[in-house]
């Protein structure tokens, strides 16, 4: 049976047993009574053939259809919202994903605060779609930017008829070096999308040893790297944390100036004293227990605050929303990815001086024991 026929039963049944009952007490109270000056029998026997049985079954048949018909209409009217609801984000999820339900609230009642979800639902997957768009534009761009390079390096090569060993082994240079940018990209990309898969199965690490493995072997010319890593065991996947450090490391190298300095730190923690930032991530644990943090500063050039929200989108770098200098735009990006699946909190904030101050916060109720 269909909700407005299950509702329809609800309000009938009960208003036939009411009516019934109103109906047939008076039938039968004028059926036992005695006639004017007689004496009342102080024990009457019913007298079953006294009862109008005809006006009774009328009264219960005109009941069953009033019941019926009562009950159709009010779950008809109590149902109208929500066949509106249906109706709009049917059209909604078909055309386009801009507009809402916007039901009125008179009051707070259930199927208003359905709406209310269903908007902030697809108020998150139009903004899903745009970014999903945006990546897609941007990524194809990427992607063949160096394709369209190494054809018009091939093709100035073969168009020459005096090339020499020497220009035609420049030229292969040339492709090799824009091949390993394509390749870098490509990786960029996988690991972006496996920091948004999940984690499958977390494990417990210490972010002090995952940390010291990244940064053995990695300098920057100019650049001096300074670390306090304490042990600090956290819950996740060992090789996207390793990728969220990673990321973290390269991108405060890459963006330093001369004499600069980078200084990493691993920590537990004890308390839940936990400042919000100028841009944050992800949510923070209901409880306010948290495992440790990872903190990475950076000197470098300034970053206008309003600039930062956009630095963590995909293919977004300072001075405009296209690239600019070395790599793909990618690292913050996958540095966000990474720490939501994580349920850790991200919190980012600029420095008057020039650079960033990082923090990425786990925890403690992120996965089960």
């Amino acid at each position: 049976m269909t909700l407005r026929t299950r509702l329809m039963l609800l309000y009938s049944v009960p208003f036939f047993v009411v009516g019934s009952i109103l109906v047939t007490v008076p039938l039968l109270g004028a059926s036992q009574s005695a006639p004017v000056g007689s004496s009342p029998d102080p024990h009457p026997a019913p007298d079953i053939t006294a009862f109008p049985i005809g006006t009774w079954t009328a009264a219960m048949a005109g009941l069953i259809v009033l019941s019926i018909g009562l009950g159709w209409v009010v779950s008809g009217r109590f149902l109208r919202p929500l066949r509106l609801m249906t109706e709009t984000a049917r059209d909604i999820s078909a055309t386009n994903l801009h507009r809402r339900l916007n039901v009125p609230r008179r009051g707070r009642d259930e199927l208003a605060e359905l709406a209310a979800t269903l908007d902030q639902l697809f108020g998150r997957l139009e903004a899903s779609f745009t970014s999903q768009r945006h990546f897609v534009a941007n990524a194809s761009h990427e992607l063949r930017t160096p394709l369209t390079a190494e054809k018009t390096v091939l093709q100035v090569a073969l168009a020459d008829p005096d090339a020499s060993v020497a220009s035609l082994r420049e030229a292969c240079r040339q492709v090799l070096a824009l091949s390993d940018s394509q390749e870098r990209l490509i990786g960029a990309l996988l690991a972006l999308a496996n920091g948004q898969q999940g984690v499958e199965r977390p494990v417990e690490l210490d972010l002090a040893e995952v940390t010291g493995t990244v940064l053995s072997g990695r300098s920057a010319a100019g650049v001096t790297i300074e670390s306090r890593l304490d042990p600090t065991l956290v819950r996740g996947d060992p090789q996207l944390l390793e990728s969220l450090v990673t990321n973290l490391v390269e991108n405060a190298l890459q963006h330093n100036v001369p004499d600069g300095r980078v200084e990493v730190i691993t920590e537990p923690i004890d308390d839940s004293l936990v400042s919000p930032g100028v841009y944050a991530v992800s949510r923070r644990p209901a409880d306010g227990r948290f495992d440790g943090r990872l903190i990475i500063r950076n000197t470098g050039p300034v970053v206008p605050a309003a600039e930062l929200d956009r630095l963590f989108e995909p293919f977004q770098r300072m001075r405009g929303s296209r690239l600019h200098g070395r790599g793909h735009g990618l690292g913050l990006a996958i540095v966000r990815a990474i720490t939501n699946v994580h349920g850790a909190t991200l919190d980012a904030w600029t420095r008057p001086e020039g650079g960033l101050d990082i923090t990425i916060t786990f925890p403690a109720d992120a996965f089960p024991r």
